[in-house]
């Protein structure tokens, strides 16, 4: 089995080399990695250019999501996954999605759980999931860890790419297009990367956007749904509230433990 790991990068030079070994590093699958850099300016470049086994380019882009495309649309594995730059895989996590992946023929997108790490790789916890359920995508948010999940190509074959509208939100709003699609997800209780906790990360870089990116998806599918009288800003805190109690709850039956 063939997996296809993307990076985007911009400027990640005192981080990269621990995002490429953990992919070169996997055993028991084949593997290509395809690292899209912005154009960095740091070190970034010096790091690249020690890894033959690399297809890496370096320009400017239109943003994290345009990177990942470009990535997206070279891939040649059936797994597709991208791969922060600052992030990294653990010890045998792809074997572990191949294995999941021969036993769940019919899922389209797996993901599994990831560890938090702080600048230096100590570990803060495992962040732990449980299956897939739209509604708590939707109202309480993301709990797909990016970093730890995997597409069939035929997804990107088909056309789905992520939205270049979307620069803190993409992940949020390209699993709620593919689940109201019909996509089948399923969760690997196994953890398989590690997300690492900085001053620059742009989630915490842009939290205002990301607050705005969120209603605006909510609102787009409580549209589609014709429940845009739930759209209302202290309700939509309300349901965030419902569904992390039933998150709390499914992360006990999945794990044992809720957190």
């Amino acid at each position: 089995m063939k997996f296809s790991i993307i990076t985007p990068s911009l400027n990640q030079g005192r981080f990269i080399r621990d995002c490429i070994e953990s992919v070169s590093s996997q055993t028991g699958v084949e593997v290509e990695h395809i690292l899209i850099d912005a154009g960095s300016k740091d070190g970034t470049i010096s790091v690249l250019q020690k890894f033959p086994h690399l297809k890496w380019t370096s320009q400017p882009d239109q943003g994290m999501s345009d990177g990942i495309n470009k990535g997206f649309l070279q891939a040649t594995g059936e797994w597709v996954m991208w791969l922060n730059a600052d992030d990294y895989l653990l010890p045998g996590a792809l074997a572990k999605v191949a294995a999941f992946a021969e036993d769940h023929r019919d899922a389209d997108v797996i993901y599994g759980d990831c560890i938090f790490v702080k600048e230096s790789k100590k570990v803060i916890r495992r962040k732990r999931e449980h299956d897939f359920d739209f509604s708590i995508l939707l109202f309480y948010g993301c709990y797909i860890p990016s970093t730890s999940t995997f597409l069939r190509r035929e997804i990107i074959s088909a056309g789905n790419l992520l939205d270049l509208n979307y620069r803190v939100c993409m992940d949020l709003e390209y699993y709620l297009r593919l689940g109201q699609a019909g996509r089948r997800f399923a969760y690997l209780p196994e953890a398989l990367a590690a997300f690492r906790w900085h001053g620059s990360n742009t989630s915490k870089v842009l939290d205002q956007r990301r607050v705005e990116e969120w209603r605006r998806l909510q609102r787009q599918y409580l549209h589609l749904r014709h429940q845009d009288w739930l759209g209302r800003e202290i309700l939509l805190c309300v349901l965030r509230e419902i569904f992390r109690v039933k998150r709390i709850w499914k992360r006990f039956l999945a794990n044992g433990r809720p957190f």
